[in-house]
């Protein structure tokens, strides 16, 4: 029996992963985006069109951990400097984004169906909410997350994420069943919820933040990963068990180490089992899409759908307008928010749940939710086209990059590592700092200086601290860890990043000549030279021998450099060697 479950959960595993693999490849090859490809993957492999795979509802059980991840990474982003200088748009134009739309789209139900208001409310507010999931890759792909539209989107969707435990909140308060009535009374789960807020920030700063710090110094990244996970499930399991979201919990988590030196560490790790649970999340729902309930309906999920593209689209538009953006950044934030969201599906569910709505409700405006993600894409190939009509006259009309996050990354902040960002904040270039010494990262914060913990030679943890927007990446860590494959790789990944790099010897600089890179920097050469020209000022040397016999040596070097990249023999020129005094 046993044998016959596993080999079950191994033949599902594969036909999800099959069609997901198949169909998200499809969609993203012809830009329509991962998000649909899942739910479209889910729907052909559900029972209502090939039946290869059942028990839908325990897969969005397990994926809904997905949700949970999703949310601690957006904790994770709450660092409180962005949050605060984000403040207006997050708690401005987001609160009246999920407020205007949610109840709008309640009132359009309320009035054009037979649902009680009860029953509209608890439909309209999570159809106000926005695909977080979708929008997000899209705007990192197109290059304006750190735009000012791509920062007032992300605004709205971080409010949106911020308001679901309130949203969950009133549904619970609006429900018919008498088991909710049996829980606990609503003056008692707020002192749960800020009981449990205060323990797990306390629990962060004396628990969680050692233990980050003690497997630093073991370098045990294995066990780094299993950190991660037992504090974002501990949170949730705390959460659970005081009868409180445990999306709140993964976020209270995320928040509070938004700000330790590990918080790019801990995206990189968390990652992959974020993308692959968010996967099945989709995938899931897409197998439980009731068609037989669309059939018997098209013509109202149709018109819903389109509806509520309109109506969210019309709202956020005005909303723009009146937070003084331009018409064509007003009318494109509209469009590109204008579907409904992950979130949808979990508070549908938990309408259901509290019988506020039928199943067959449920299964309708899901579809609904999906229909309106199917559109976003198309919607976005319009607003493609609107940024690329000026006005005659108009100039600089493309969103600009903003100064939040990181100009430059500079990975290692030893001796060498700390001139260098020196410099550069000296020029008023804001830098990122990494470096995997714990010891390190401690002195540095007593001095004022933010490192953050990690492999800087890891393409994921390089893309969780901003190396997809950076215009400099600076390596200045010891020996030979840099490789030409790994340049090769930093360039396809981050094309748009100068990379530098501080090297050992000339035997380095023969094997990372013909990499991609922007300079390479022996370690002692400069000051060798700066040595050298001190100890000839102090011998009384007039400043024109000086600068003849430096400019001497760095022409021979540099002669004699290139003789040996193109031999590939570090003996090749061994004559142009300075051995004797030259006159």
């Amino acid at each position: 029996m046993q044998e016959a479950s596993d080999g079950s959960m191994l033949r599902d595993g594969f036909l999800l992963l099959s069609f997901a693999l198949a169909f998200v490849l499809l969609f993203r090859k012809i830009g329509l985006g991962a998000t649909l490809g899942y739910l479209l993957a889910g729907v052909m492999v559900g029972p209502y069109v090939l039946g290869l795979v059942g028990e839908a509802e325990t897969k969005l059980h397990i994926a809904e951990l997905g949700i949970t991840l999703l949310l601690f990474v957006v904790g994770l982003e709450l660092n409180p400097a962005r949050l605060w200088r984000m403040k207006r748009d997050i708690f401005g134009l987001g609160l009246l984004q999920v407020a205007l739309c949610g109840l709008g789209v309640a009132a359009i139900i309320a009035l054009a169906t037979e649902f009680t208001p009860a029953a509209a409310l608890a439909l309209g507010l999570p159809l106000g909410l926005s695909s977080t999931a979708q929008v997000l890759p899209m705007l990192q792909s197109s290059g304006r997350m750190k735009t000012p539209f791509g920062e007032r989107a992300f605004s709205i969707l971080l409010f949106q994420d911020l308001s679901i435990i309130p949203l969950i909140t009133v549904i619970a308060a609006l429900s018919r069943n008498p088991l909710d009535a049996q829980g606990p009374p609503g003056w008692l789960l707020m002192l749960y919820t800020v009981g449990a807020i205060v323990g797990l920030f306390l629990a962060g700063r004396f628990v969680i933040n050692p233990i980050f710090r003690l497997i630093s110094r073991l370098g045990e990244r294995e066990m780094f990963v299993v950190a991660a996970l037992f504090t974002i499930v501990g949170s949730a399991a705390l959460m659970e068990y005081l009868g409180l979201s445990t999306a709140l919990g993964a976020f209270v988590a995320g928040v509070m180490l938004a700000d330790s030196p590990y918080r790019h560490e801990l995206e990189a790790d968390v990652e992959p089992f974020r993308s692959i649970l968010l996967g099945l999340f989709f995938l899931a729902v897409g197998m439980m899409l009731d068609l037989h309930a669309i059939a018997e309906r098209p013509i109202f999920v149709l018109s819903m759908a389109a509806t509520l593209i309109v109506t969210k689209a019309t709202v956020i538009f005005l909303i723009g307008l009146a937070f003084k953006m331009k018409w064509r950044s007003a009318f494109a934030l509209g469009l590109l928010l204008s579907q409904g969201g992950e979130f949808g599906f979990v508070l549908f569910s938990q309408a259901e749940n509290a019988l506020l709505i039928s199943p067959e409700a449920s299964s309708v405006f899901g579809a609904v939710v999906t229909l309106s993600m199917a559109s976003t894409p198309f919607l976005m190939m319009m607003t493609r086209w609107l940024r690329t009509q000026k006005p005659e006259g108009a100039k600089g009309m493309r969103d600009e990059p903003t100064a939040d996050g990181a100009t430059a990354l500079v990975v290692g902040y030893g001796r060498f590592g700390q001139t260098v960002a020196q410099m550069l904040l000296a020029a008023n270039i804001s830098v990122t700092l990494i470096d995997r010494d714990i010891d390190m990262i401690d002195r540095s914060g007593r001095f004022g200086a933010k490192v953050y913990y990690g492999d800087g030679t890891r393409l994921d943890l390089l893309r969780q601290a901003g190396a997809g927007d950076a215009q400099l990446i600076l390596f200045c860590i010891d020996g030979d860890q840099v490789t030409a494959e790994m340049l090769a790789a930093i360039h396809e990944h981050f094309p748009q990043a100068m990379v530098y790099v501080r090297i050992f010897d000339r035997r380095a600089v023969m094997h990372l000549a013909t990499s991609p890179q922007n300079g390479l920097v022996r370690e002692v050469f400069e000051s060798g030279v700066a040595m050298a020209r001190m100890a000839l000022e102090g011998v009384g040397l007039s400043q024109e021998k000086i600068e003849r016999a430096e400019g001497n040596y760095r022409d021979t070097d540099k002669d004699r450099m290139r003789q040996q990249i193109e031999s590939g023999d570090v003996t090749t020129a061994r004559d142009r060697i300075f051995t004797v005094p030259q006159s």
